[in-house]
């Protein structure tokens, strides 16, 4: 050890330490080394006794010999007196003490401290800040977890404080906060050199359903699918490989959220640009089909280049069939180009455009009135849908169903699957409707009754009993297909007579007509009608003012003259 000093100068310090120091338990005092035993420092800290401090506390200087008797240095009053009538004191502590104030006010101003990460515990690792021990979670470590923490240890580095708790002598630090603060400086001063338009290279550095991040030195961008290609690109893995180096443009540079948006496809030429020369409208082109949606099926007709297939636009009788039951992805169709919008970057394609249109085919091969049959495919509430050639369909109306039945009745008779003839009523090709009848396949006994004037309202006509029934008779007419029903009260203007059973089956009666309605397809005649009739014109004939003859001769003139013509 180095010389002692003289005994006056020892006096002096001892006198000067005890004016300086109040000293107390759980307080950071100054003391003078008053001698060395062994490993230990005898240290007086102007109490009445001394106090020991192992050499090793003291850290390198109590290694390697470079302290004497009379140093001044800072130790932990413990007890001011223990068992053995000894001060306890602790350089260790001391240490922890005076790093505690410190930290506080690093803490305080939001400084960073240095310390050593030295072991390894549950949830974390324990710091060592200049002899206050800290707690650094496993989460505070890096940005990105780390599985090996080894090349971390015993190394000084940079802390951030995260909160403290003198009381339990709790501190926690975090490592990730400093890299973060450094990588946000780094990052910011990257984006302040971006501009958008610039063309830069990045590595691929993530691939996700939605696009790709690229590394650009520093700082990540977001390179969007949408703008990887002109193509369409279902998944970014297609075209781009994690660790790829690329070549992107700044499509946008937000200088507050350092947000990045990059583009591949702007650094090659728009292949829209003079579309419309290159695909005029009812070009026949090649295309393959690359998506396929409930509305319709994308088709690439050069790379960059996608046009749809509306729903609509894919069969001529296929109207309710998903567009995958018409083509499939991958396949090489023919379409027709339909229109084409730049500004939209739309083309509408047509694949039935490319057939022929069986709608002409029919009307070409099926006049109106021409006689066709096909399978009843559908029955609806206002009619039948019948299978037709060429694959299409043809309605026949209720009204045109049957001549003497409603349309509700004689539907009625029709089941889904049977085969029906009928005529060809009319062909809409541009609304892709053909109109059928069955019943013009018959006679319209009313319509050709009406038409040759042997029915007409007023007219007398011949009826054959058909059958005697309590309320009347049901007759037939003559010379017609018609039939009638001649109520009770219509059998005769004398009411004595109006009785059905007078008449027989087969017996011919005349009567007269008294409703004719060729739309609702009514019949009536009136026997009594008829009688009535002829009094008129016998009153009519006979009744002459001069002649002085009574009703009842002139009615009897009349029936023998009718009588004698007969």
């Amino acid at each position: 050890m180095t010389n002692s000093p003289s005994m006056e100068e020892f006096e002096a310090l001892l006198e000067q330490s005890f004016e300086t120091h109040d000293v107390v338990e759980g307080a950071v005092v100054k003391g003078i080394i008053t001698a060395f035993e062994k490993d230990l420092a005898v240290i007086d800290v102007g109490l009445k006794v001394e106090g020991r401090v192992a050499m090793k506390e003291f850290g390198a200087a109590g290694r390697d010999g470079s302290m004497k008797v009379g140093d001044e240095v800072e130790v932990y009053v413990d007890r001011v007196e223990n068992a053995m009538g000894e001060a306890v004191l602790s350089r260790e502590k001391a240490r922890r003490e005076e790093s505690w104030i410190r930290l506080e006010k690093q803490f305080e101003d939001g400084e960073k401290v240095e310390g050593v990460i030295y072991n390894q515990v549950k949830g974390g690792f324990t710091v060592d800040l200049d002899g206050a021990m800290a707690f650094l979670p496993r989460s505070q470590v890096d940005i990105r977890p780390i599985r090996d923490v080894t090349p971390l240890m015993n190394n000084p580095q940079p802390f951030q404080i995260l909160k403290m708790d003198r009381r339990r002598g709790n501190i926690v630090v975090s490592r990730r906060s400093i890299l973060e603060e450094s990588r946000a400086e780094q990052r910011s001063e990257i984006v302040q050199n971006l501009e958008e338009g610039q063309t830069v290279e990045g590595v691929v550095k993530n691939v996700t359903d939605y696009g790709a991040f690229v590394d650009l030195g520093g700082i990540d961008g977001l390179l969007h699918v949408t703008d990887m290609a002109w193509r369409r690109v279902n998944h970014p893995s297609e075209i781009l490989n994690i660790g790829q180096t690329v070549k992107v443009q700044i499509i946008r540079v937000n200088q507050e959220t350092h947000r990045i948006s990059l583009g591949m496809k702007q650094l090659e030429s728009d292949p829209w640009e003079a579309i419309e020369a290159k695909y005029p409208i009812e070009a026949k082109i090649t295309g393959r089909v690359t998506n396929i949606t409930d509305y319709g099926a994308f088709v690439e007709i050069e790379p960059g280049i996608e046009g749809l297939i509306h729903v609509s636009e894919m069969s001529w009788t296929k109207k309710n069939v998903h567009p995958g039951k018409i083509v499939s992805t991958s396949q090489e169709v023919e379409v027709i180009v339909l229109e084409v919008d730049p500004s939209k970057r739309r083309i509408s394609l047509g694949l039935k455009q490319t057939l022929d249109n069986p709608w002409h085919a029919f009307a070409d091969q099926f006049s109106v009135g021409a006689e066709v049959e096909g399978e009843v495919k559908n029955k609806t509430e206002f009619g039948l849908f019948i299978g037709l050639e060429g694959d299409v369909d043809g309605m026949v109306h209720l009204s045109d169903l049957d001549w003497n039945k409603s349309g509700e009745e004689a539907i009625e008779d029709y089941n889904k699957g049977d085969m029906v003839k009928a005529v060809v009523l009319d062909v809409d090709i541009e609304k892709e409707r053909i109109s059928l009848g069955v019943k013009q396949l018959g006679t319209d006994v009313v319509g050709e009754a009406a038409d040759s004037g042997a029915i007409r309202k007023g007219g007398i006509v011949t009826c054959e009993v058909l059958e005697v029934k309590d309320g009347g008779l049901e007759v037939s007419i003559a010379d017609t297909e018609l039939t009638s029903f001649i109520k009770r009260s219509d059998l005769s203007r004398d009411r004595d007579e109006q009785r059905p059973e007078r008449f027989s089956v087969g017996q011919k009666v005349d009567a007269r007509v008294i409703q004719f309605d060729k739309k609702t397809r009514r019949v009536g005649v009136s026997i009594k009608a008829l009688e009535i009739a002829e009094e008129k014109e016998a009153v009519a004939q006979y009744g002459s003012s001069d002649s002085g003859a009574s009703l009842g001769d002139i009615l009897g003139a009349a029936l023998k003259d009718q009588d004698e013509d007969k």
